[in-house]
């Protein structure tokens, strides 16, 4: 999954590896992979899930168009590029369709505190007395979902940030961690979870921006036809055989993220599988802003 901090560094590839990426660098730069100028490279009982709000920034939202996946740090899009996500606490790319990633299950690491001494009662704690952390992001803390009560003071803490999004200028926000219940360690249901998504949906909705599932493809059209979700967006469906999953359910709106540190082969011959999203994405694991160390874009 994705967060908008960056990870801690992997260990140093072997040397075959690292040549194997130099030669991939340079597939990219001749494979009519446009990037930004500059670049190193330039290469659970639920209510009725809300309709879409009939508003001009939730306008249609763009199919197939390429995309570019900027949690890590803002920067100006690659030339052709149709849709930008970028984090909350940044502000929206000019001229193209922005979304805006919210962690909607689960807290952001620099919260941590503020949730613990604030918002203790939100958080979810295990049998052992301490709270409830995603292994992947331990700096990020479980929200408890399990309670009608709980799940709508989230949904206006969340308002906040929604309606930030909206006011800046964003067109849709992605909801991250839809699958916190599978690290509850049983506290958590589907349900409660798809329940707090649909109270999402409606703040996102009633602010005029469609609303995004991120990840989950085991839910099927469950998510969409119980929260309400207008459209996903799919961390590594290929390298899961999920793509088929979300198109079933969202069509072509659906966005795909691959990562280069999982990789079947390499960018080119991802681009040219047959059973990938029209608008697929191949960004380093880090998601890193153009220039810093690690960097990597190659766009189907």
């Amino acid at each position: 999954m994705c967060a908008s901090i960056v990870m801690e560094a992997e260990g140093m590839r072997s040397a075959v590896r690292s040549s194997f990426w130099m030669v991939v660098v340079a597939v990219t730069a001749t494979a009519g992979c446009s990037l930004p100028s500059g670049s190193a490279e330039e290469p659970r009982a639920l209510e009725t899930a809300p309709e879409v709000a009939d508003s001009d920034a939730a306008r249609e939202f763009p199919t197939a168009a390429a995309v570019d996946y900027q949690l890590g740090g803002a920067y100006p899009p690659p030339a052709g590029v149709g849709v930008v996500v970028r984090d909350s606490t940044a502000r929206p790319a000019p001229g193209v369709y922005n979304i805006c990633y919210v962690n909607g299950f689960q807290t952001q690491p620099a919260e941590r505190e503020l949730w613990l001494r604030d918002r203790r009662d939100l958080v979810l704690f295990g049998d052992d007395g301490l709270p409830v952390v995603d292994e992947k992001w331990p700096d990020e803390l479980i929200v408890d979902t399990s309670t009608a009560d709980r799940r709508r003071q989230l949904a206006e803490i969340q308002d906040r940030t929604i309606k930030a999004c909206s006011a800046a200028g964003f067109d849709a926000v992605e909801i991250d961690n839809l699958d916190s219940y599978s690290r509850s360690e049983g506290a958590l249901t589907v349900e409660d979870n798809l329940a707090f998504a649909a109270e999402l949906a409606r703040v996102a909705h009633g602010a005029g921006l469609l609303i995004g599932q991120k990840n989950s493809a085991e839910l099927g059209s469950q998510a969409e036809e119980q929260a309400g979700f207008d459209f996903a967006v799919a961390e590594e469906c290929l390298q899961y055989n999920e793509c088929a999953v979300y198109t079933a359910v969202h069509g072509d709106r659906v966005i795909g993220i691959e990562y280069t540190d999982n990789l079947a082969e390499p960018p080119a011959e991802t681009c040219a599988r047959p059973d990938r999203l029209k608008a697929t994405v191949i960004r380093d694991r880090q998601l890193v802003a153009i220039g810093d160390e690690g960097y990597f874009y190659f766009q189907c």
